[in-house]
């Protein structure tokens, strides 16, 4: 039936290249309600990464495909607007513009769709519920990453937006796209009837190819997770470029094959549209690629571009799986006289005037391209081309539109609909095109069902024989195959793998031939007795990853030769000299008002207990042992608190006189005279004790890390006790607060010493370095646990030095004058200021 429409059709052919056509007009025209259509006319846009400024994007060359396609939605529209039955007294009009494949450049016509009916501009409001906008549906577009883009768009706004090749699974999900509809079978669909022929042949090692895009990364997914559940192995898993112009494309096309090559398959599944499998059959052939049986889509199998070219023969078998649909009577006819038609003066010139009623001018040309080319050029594809889904696309819009106004089989009522409206109506009932019936399923799909083809070559002319078909099960007629094997029986599938020593097999799915090769990971070794895992090293040892054996771990604690630890060494030289420096200071001076004034020879007790706070950072250095770990904080404790028992002493002589001046008296002797020492003894008694608590709730001890480092056992001190870590400590926290809330308020009258003052700096600096030790030492499990605990200790020694005794000393050597009796004289007993002169 098709033959003398195709002959009809090629008799016309020459005659349309003779002169520039109006074919580009014919893609608009005005009507009662509007339908947006988003078809590809042309492909390999200009490069969009040198693109700097946000202008028009141009296709270079014509994709006939889209081109057939756009005239299958316009024999559709005339159609209906000649048909008595469906939409009586309605017109439909539509507006068609190129995609170019490209999403940046379906957006901006897809923005005019969303218009304000009769104007240009997008209307923002809180409710669109009465929003007009200038189409009542959307036509496409056809590539599964545009719908993404644009399905989200028109989703917004409730349109109606039916595609008539995007098979991407995530257009299923309603939620997001809840206008989106499509009459094509997803790509779960597809994905199950590959795995069913593979399954049917017994072809269970393969490799599987996508290209870089939205569709082939999903359907190699979906058939990846698929094919794992139905015990086929995948050899290979790879993705090629769809970005044929970048000079790494090649490399990596390249990269593909030898991959291919190394895996020994004979079967390889291709999901890719047909530019990019052109690419990849293209470099089968020139490195000579053994023969395989290629199982593709309708993505590429009936394109022209992948069956052109040179010697595609040799690549094997083509198999592959296309939607089945029905013809569209008339169509070839019907595009015939178009073409006939676009070369008369008055037909274009009719065509003109629609166009400037639609306001055509606002995306410029619909499609360029196509006034230059002829019936002729066009015949090829017009005679296997899909038209089917587009047609069906269009019926569905119109009959939702029907249902939604309300129309009888004689007349429709005058009424305004919204777009919105019509997706209840796409929803609710089947509709019949050309006697068959359709209905959107539960995710806004159809599944028409797939015809399996081969790839028939017979006198280097290429024929698309079907061989099977598939909706709920598999058919398949053999003996019309003929593979490329000697004998043209199906070629076997063995899967086998070697892996090297230290990989183990990591079995994939259910078939035990099926398996990954896996370097073992760190700290276990691949053993010979049984490779199908990796034997985890002792406790004690480590191994790095892909090893056959494990190695003993050293120990990691602070060395003395370490760099870390010299630095700290040095410091605590510097703070011992410093320490002994003063001391020596203050026993030369001791009988000297200042010395005298800020506690006499309870300094010498002080700076005595920090020179041995000092020497004890040597405890967190070398190997560590329980004892060790158990005398570090009790060392440490009893060091700060002989310390801090002399500033509580002069502490409480500060607030005595200044706070209780008049009951001072009685008291003053036990802070000021040798029952001082009473105090300190009493101190250091009570630390003492808690010292005992603490080791009989828990000291600490030592532990061996084999977490923490890849390669070492670290020894560490662990804390056993909160409870009697913090009792121990707390008595010197205890005693900061009280010399700190003593001398904090205190002030000196004019031209008199504060000795208070030091005192509050020396304790305000403790408690910072405190906070910052408990947040660090709490958590940390390393070697700077220990260079935490030595920072502690030398900074709180240097501070207490630098706030408390560095500024006598400057007294004492730098200023002689102040160091009288005069000046310290009642030093922290108020007195009004005196005249200066």
């Amino acid at each position: 039936i098709m033959v003398p429409d195709l002959l009809l059709c090629l008799s016309f052919g020459y005659a349309a290249a003779l002169k520039p056509t109006c074919l580009s007009a014919q893609f608009s025209r005005p009507g009662d309600y509007i339908i947006g259509g988003l078809f590809p006319f042309g492909m390999d846009t200009v490069n969009l990464t040198a693109r700097s400024e946000p202008t028009l994007v141009v296709c270079e060359r014509l994709f006939v495909d889209g081109l057939i396609w756009a005239l299958g939605m316009k024999f559709a529209i005339d159609q209906i607007n000649n048909s008595t039955s469906l939409l009586p007294g309605v017109k439909l009009g539509y507006d068609m513009h190129d995609t170019c494949f490209e999403p940046v450049v379906a957006l901006q016509p897809s923005l005019l769709f969303l218009t304000r009916n009769g104007t240009t501009g997008i209307g923002v409001l809180c409710n669109y519920t009465q929003y007009q906008p200038r189409v009542t549906a959307v036509i496409g577009p056809h590539k599964s990453d545009l719908c993404l883009v644009t399905a989200k768009l028109f989703s917004f706004f409730l349109i109606p937006q039916v595609s008539y090749g995007a098979s991407s699974e995530k257009l299923s999900n309603t939620e997001l796209h809840p206008s989106f509809y499509r009459t094509v079978p997803s790509d779960k669909n597809l994905v199950e009837a590959v795995v069913l022929l593979l399954n049917t042949f017994g072809w269970n090692w393969i490799a599987t190819i996508g290209s870089d895009d939205e569709y082939g990364r999903g359907a190699q997914g979906l058939f990846l997770s698929t094919a794992g559940n139905h015990s086929i192995c995948i050899a290979f898993e790879g993705l090629i470029p769809t970005d044929l112009a970048d000079p790494k494309a090649q490399n990596q096309l390249e990269d593909t094959i030898k991959l291919i090559n190394n895996t020994k398959v004979n079967i390889i599944v291709l999901f890719a549209f047909s530019q990019p499998a052109r690419a990849l059959l293209e470099h089968s052939i020139r490195m000579g690629l053994s023969e395989k049986v290629w199982i593709g889509t309708e993505a590429w199998i009936l394109s022209d571009i992948a069956a052109s070219i040179p010697n595609i023969q040799s690549i094997g078998t083509v198999l592959g799986f296309i939607m089945k649909a029905g013809t569209v009577p008339g169509f070839q006819k019907y595009v015939a006289d178009l073409f006939t038609s676009v070369q008369q003066d008055q037909f274009c010139q009719e065509s003109r005037e629609f166009n400037h009623h639609m306001n055509s001018d606002v995306l410029d040309t619909h499609c360029k391209e196509c006034d230059h080319i002829s019936l002729h050029d066009v015949s090829s594809t017009l005679s296997r081309s899909q038209i089917q889904p587009v047609y069906v696309a269009v019926y569905s819009v119109a009959y939702a539109l029907h249902r939604a106004l309300g129309c009888t089989h004689q007349a429709c009522p005058k009424a305004s609909v919204r777009s919105w409206q019509l997706l209840r109506f796409m929803n609710a009932l089947p509709f019949k095109v050309n006697g068959q019936s359709f209905r959107f399923d539960q995710s806004h799909g159809t599944n028409t069902g797939y015809k399996l083809i081969f790839w028939s070559w017979k006198n280097g002319t290429l024929t698309y024989l079907p061989v099977g078909d598939y909706k709920d099960s598999l058919s398949i007629n053999k003996s019309q195959i003929q593979f490329h094997t000697a004998d043209q029986k199906e070629p076997t599938s063995a899967c086998f793998r070697h892996c090297k020593p230290g990989q183990f097999k990591r079995i994939k799915g259910f078939n035990l031939c099926c398996y990954d090769c896996t370097d073992c990971p760190e700290n276990t070794f691949w053993s010979t007795k049984d490779s199908s895992i990796c034997t985890p090293c002792l406790e004690h040892q480590w191994s790095p990853v892909r090893s056959t054996q494990c190695y003993d771990r050293s120990e990691r604690y602070l060395f003395w030769n370490e760099p870390l630890t010299i630095a700290l060494l040095t410091l605590m030289s510097i703070t011992i000299s410093l320490t002994c420096l003063t001391a020596a200071l203050f026993v030369r001076n001791l009988e000297t008002p200042l010395v005298q004034a800020s506690g006499g020879k309870l300094n010498l007790f002080a700076l005595f207990t920090l020179m041995l706070l000092c020497l004890s950072c040597c405890l967190y250095i070398g190997k560590p042992s329980n004892n060790l770990c158990m005398i570090q904080q009790i060392v440490y404790a009893l060091c700060l608190n002989g310390c801090f028992s002399t500033f509580f002493i002069k502490s409480l002589e500060v607030t005595l006189v200044t706070e209780f001046p008049r009951c001072a008296p009685p008291f003053l002797h036990w802070v000021t005279q040798r029952r001082a020492w009473l105090l300190v003894a009493l101190c250091l008694l009570t630390e003492c004790s808690l010292c005992f608590c603490y080791l009989h709730l828990g000291p600490d001890y030592l532990v061996a890390d084999y977490k923490s480092l890849p390669t070492e056992v670290l020894l560490v001190c662990n804390t056993k006790s909160w409870l009697a870590f913090a009792l121990m400590h707390g008595c010197n926290g205890c005693l900061a607060c009280v010399c700190f809330l003593c001398t904090f308020m205190v002030r000196t009258a004019g031209k008199k010493y504060n000795i208070a003052r030091g005192i509050t700096f020396a304790i305000l600096i403790y408690f910072i370095i405190w906070i910052f030790f408990i947040a660090i030492f709490a958590t940390l499990k390393t070697v700077l646990r220990s260079v935490t605990q030595i920072g502690t200790i030398l900074t709180t020694s240097l501070g207490i030095l630098g706030t408390y005794y560095i500024p006598k000393c400057y007294i004492i050597l730098l200023r002689p004058d102040l160091n009288t009796v005069d000046y310290f004289h009642n030093s922290i007993k108020e007195e009004p200021e005196e005249d200066s002169q």
